[in-house]
């Protein structure tokens, strides 16, 4: 049975893929400037990945959350920095903050389990 972590990575992969093989030029250059934007600069990438993080989580988009816990993961940022990231978000994005929180918590449990 696959976790919600593949889920996750299956279907963005798919979608990405139809999306992009429509040839938008718009499009492509929107995800190419996003691509850009988390790429090591005058802030490290864990910087810029716990900013994109606090920011999803604020605008609430759990897919973006998701997208940023997993790159977090992968570069190596504990629980505890993520965690702290994530209440800084539900601070400033007051209450109705707290299901992404739990989704968030969730996915991150996952990322730990598939190691």
């Amino acid at each position: 049975m696959k976790n919600q972590v593949e889920e996750f990575n299956e279907y963005r992969q798919k979608m990405n893929d139809k999306i992009l093989g429509d040839n938008n030029k718009i499009i492509k250059r929107i995800f190419n400037l996003d691509t850009n934007a988390y790429a090591p600069g005058a802030l490290d990438v864990k910087t810029k990945e716990l900013l994109g993080l606090v920011a999803s989580a604020v605008l609430r988009c759990d897919d973006c959350i998701k997208y940023h816990l997993e790159t977090s993961y992968k570069e190596g940022l504990s629980k505890e920095e993520v965690m702290e990231a994530l209440s800084i978000a539900t601070l400033v994005g007051g209450t109705i903050v707290i299901p992404h929180l739990r989704r968030a918590y969730e996915f991150w449990e996952d990322l730990e389990a598939q190691s």
